[in-house]
């Protein structure tokens, strides 16, 4: 058992919703606090006093989204997004934007504490690959799994605790591919559906950050009906 109770800040103007999710999430081992609009919400957050964010798309005045824009100009805390069912757009762009997850509207509070957890894993540097403190380089890409940093070129770059799971997985087997399933267990901490597109934005979200090759080649691949690889460099002298 864990020494303290994982706080979560839920931002929902939904008040019958906050309700029922701090009675639910509590027994669970959950401290939650709850915001009605997105400017409370958003001074809550900026304190920085919970481990989890969780973010309805729509609220009153200051959208859920701006929230996640400007929570992501300074921090990297775990946001699940709440959608509307049906939403795929809302979903999309969320993701695009930094949370790291995202539950449809409604939903079983079982299968949203799965999610908690899975999130939770991840920012707690439980990637079934960091067992271990290592370094990770690949051409002028670099990552330490134990301080979980990522660089391009000698330079830190932002990523969510989702987008440096894919990229540990795929580093550690660069050159080869590596399949959706691995990939949605190891960052999502669930199989990808046929409809979910979860994993490939979060894949097109490190290929914009990682941007092109030194030799100017994608970095990332899709390889139909397998999952993605990692290119390896040209020069034989740019692998470590």
């Amino acid at each position: 058992m864990r020494d303290k109770m994982e706080r979560i800040l839920v931002i929902d103007d939904d008040m019958e919703l906050c309700s029922l999710l701090e009675e639910y999430l509590t027994p669970e081992g959950f401290l939650t606090t709850a915001e009605n609009n997105g400017e409370k919400g958003l001074a809550t957050a900026k304190k920085g006093q919970h481990d989890l964010v969780i973010l309805d798309v729509m609220l009153p005045g200051m959208s859920g989204f701006d929230v996640l824009h400007s929570l992501r100009e300074w921090s990297s805390v775990p946001v699940i997004m709440l959608t509307a069912r049906g939403e795929d757009v809302d979903r999309v762009v969320g993701l695009e934007m930094g949370a790291d997850d995202y539950m449809p509207k409604p939903f079983l509070p079982r299968e949203l504490v799965a999610r908690i957890r899975a999130v939770l894993r991840r920012s707690r540097r439980e990637s079934p690959l960091a067992g271990t403190h290592r370094t990770l380089c690949v051409g002028d890409v670099e990552i330490d799994t134990g301080a979980r940093v990522a660089k391009v070129s000698g330079k830190s770059t932002r990523l969510t605790d989702a987008e440096f799971v894919i990229l540990e997985k795929l580093l550690a087997e660069a050159g080869g591919v590596v399949s959706r399933e691995q990939l949605s267990l190891a960052a999502l901490g669930r199989e990808s559906g046929p409809e979910d597109r979860s994993l490939d934005v979060h894949i097109s979200n490190l290929r914009r950050k990682l941007g092109k090759t030194i030799d100017g080649i994608p970095r990332i691949k899709a390889v139909r009906g397998a999952g993605y690889l990692y290119t390896l460099p040209l020069r034989a002298d740019a692998l470590s």
